[in-house]
């Protein structure tokens, strides 16, 4: 290597420089064959992208990522809307500069109905937006059958000849394959244009941004802002539906585990009841959105607005208990819901409200009642299905809660984890006076008390029903509440990190779908675990926790999405105290139930 000559000028404008030969710091020598192999070359004008099926394809530097996607034809299933470039999420409209490894996603995956579904709303939005410019749509919540209930406010709810008008105008977008564009805007102009448009929650909510720009999206001349990406064009969200419902209507999509075709109808009045009340609850409180929570947290009302949101809870829970109390027959207390609920704080408070009504509660351990371990039914992989039904020895169950229920004494089971075998322990009898808890992820499921008269049963389906949204278009996914309360408790209490829980979360979700969510409807009740400050309170704990997550993973991916979407919430200031018995304390830790156990009184 030929030294370099002695600088002369400003280095600013001659670049780096070496004042001596590199090769004498090199530590180790290159062989000679290797060096003769290593010649000069034109700066590239093309760029190799690598599917995980082995092949490869060059295009011109630039190309975008629907293109290399397009051409190589690469079998999904469902739609194509995005990809993983370098394990990185991008659109297909992000242009390849440099070579690069490339994963498509689809609607089959979560990022990829996310974004179909993020899209699909700009559609509506932007159709509505022409056809009724006096009227608002807002996307209110999800609908388990894969939809958002919307409704139009600013008038009349829209009538059927409406909705389909709108739909007509949606197809016909769609048709037409028009491009949605991303732009970034001077923060200034993007203030002006939400002001414009009324559209005050997002006005607010950006005024506080520290960068002085913001990313919107066009769409036949409607611009607005979505948290997250889209789909390049109207073209790809060909599959879709509009039904009239309640006092708004539903704007219907694939589900993830069907990604080819929209799910029937399915009513769930109790459901939607959930969401209106907790809205309701919402404006009672006077935080209806981020912006107003915010606003509540640096004004110095977020004590207050903690106290009012766990009053509404200890309202529930004792509406619950008397409900029990009133049928008079209640015997055995069923206790289901998702991970991350809240089931243990939630039956914990119950037990005490029960103890208010002169009940003495008795919780059964379902786990008890595992079948051992060679008799465990293995997955597709091989592995130990300890979510499935058949994992728990539903005779022994059944047996023991008909003895117990019938006034006769059993030897209660108890399950060795470690030698995967159970045990016996000591004798238990209740009385006139007692109601037996069950909490487990089949409590709800028919299967589990074949044989006992419904009249002795009260089931309690719990689950955390976030309301709360960003803005009248961004709404914040149930499951991601549910996420960020498990990351903060893995990490406090389980001895996972952020990438372990993310890893398992896909796993966690597929055994809700399978054993719990099937069966919610055949509740008595359902209980609303949500908090409207919790996101607040979580964001401190789950930063540092996301932020370790090793970039270049596919963890990482989704710890960055939960990121960008944190942004948003204001961390809820050192010193305001959150009572400790909430059921955030479940996660957040310092609860006062946490070895409280009324049952064993």
């Amino acid at each position: 290597m030929q030294g370099v000559p002695a600088h002369s000028g400003n280095a600013r404008d001659k670049g780096p420089y070496f004042p001596l030969s590199l090769s004498r710091f090199l530590m180790i020598k290159v062989p000679e064959d290797i060096r003769n192999k290593i010649t000069p070359a034109p700066i590239r004008q093309i760029v190799q992208v690598r599917f995980p099926d082995g092949r490869a394809f060059d295009g011109p530097v630039g190309t975008p990522v629907e293109a290399f996607i397009q051409v190589a034809d690469y079998p999904v299933q469902g739609r194509v809307v995005a990809a993983l470039v370098n394990n990185k999420l991008r659109e297909l409209s992000h242009e390849l500069r440099t070579d690069a490894d490339l994963v498509p996603i689809s609607t089959a995956d979560s990022d990829g109905v996310r974004i179909y579904r993020r899209s699909l709303s700009f559609l509506l939005i932007a159709a509505a937006t022409e056809l009724f410019p006096d009227r608002t749509v807002s996307i209110n919540h999800s609908m388990p059958f894969g939809g958002y209930y919307c409704e139009a406010r600013g008038g009349d709810p829209l009538n059927d000849a409406e909705l389909g008008r709108l739909r007509r105008r949606m197809r016909e977008l769609i048709d037409a394959d028009l491009p949605i564009a991303q732009l970034r805007v001077p923060l200034e102009e993007a203030l002006q244009l939400f002001e414009a448009l009324n559209d005050m929650e997002k006005a607010d909510l950006f005024a506080r941004r520290r960068k002085d720009y913001l990313t919107l999206y066009e769409l036949n001349g409607v611009r607005d802002y979505f948290h997250g990406f889209m789909v390049p064009s109207t073209g790809y969200l060909d599959l879709f539906d509009l039904r009239a419902y309640h006092e708004g209507f539903i704007l219907q999509f694939p589900r993830r585990h069907q990604p080819d075709r929209l799910q029937p109808f399915e009513d769930e009045p109790r459901l939607a009841r959930i969401f209106q009340e907790y809205d309701k609850w919402l404006n009672v409180i006077g935080v209806p959105n981020v912006t107003t929570l915010n606003w509540a947290i640096n004004s110095g009302r977020i004590q207050e607005v903690i106290l009012i949101a766990e009053a509404l809870h200890a309202q529930q829970i004792a509406a619950i208990a008397g409900d029990i109390a009133a049928r008079g027959t209640v015997k055995l207390v069923l206790i289901s819901g998702p991970t991350s609920a809240g089931k243990t704080t939630f039956s914990k408070r119950l037990a005490i409200q029960l103890l208010a009504q002169g009940i003495q509660p008795v919780a059964v351990n379902m786990d008890n009642y595992f079948v051992n371990r060679d008799d465990t039914p293995r997955d597709k992989n091989g592995e130990f299905d300890f979510e499935a039904l058949e994992a728990v020895d539903l005779a022994l169950f059944r047996q023991h809660m008909k003895q117990l229920l019938a006034g006769e004494s059993i030897i209660q089971p108890i399950f060795d984890f470690r030698a995967g075998a159970r045990r016996w322990g000591s004798e238990l009898q209740i009385g006139p006076a007692h109601v037996l808890l069950v909490e487990g992820i089949h409590a709800l499921n028919p299967a589990l008390t074949t044989g006992i008269v419904d009249e002795l049963t009260y089931k309690v389906n719990v689950s955390a029903f976030t309301q709360i949204n960003l803005d009248r278009h961004n709404r914040v996914p149930t499951t991601d509440t549910r996420l960020l309360r498990r990351i903060v408790r893995d990490a406090a209490h389980r001895g996972y990190n952020a990438t372990d829980t993310i890893r398992r979360w896909p796993s966690v979700r597929r055994g809700e779908k399978k054993y719990i969510f099937p069966h919610q409807n055949n509740a008595d009740v359902f209980f609303n675990s949500a908090l409207v400050y919790e996101l607040s309170m979580l964001k401190p704990l789950a930063q540092p926790l996301l932020l370790q997550v090793e970039p270049g993973t596919l963890e990482r991916v989704e710890a960055n999405r939960l990121l960008a979407f944190l942004q948003w919430f204001d961390p809820i200031p050192e010193g305001v105290q959150v009572p400790n018995n909430s059921i955030l304390r479940e996660f957040i830790g310092g609860s006062i139930l946490e070895t409280f156990e009324p049952w064993r009184r």
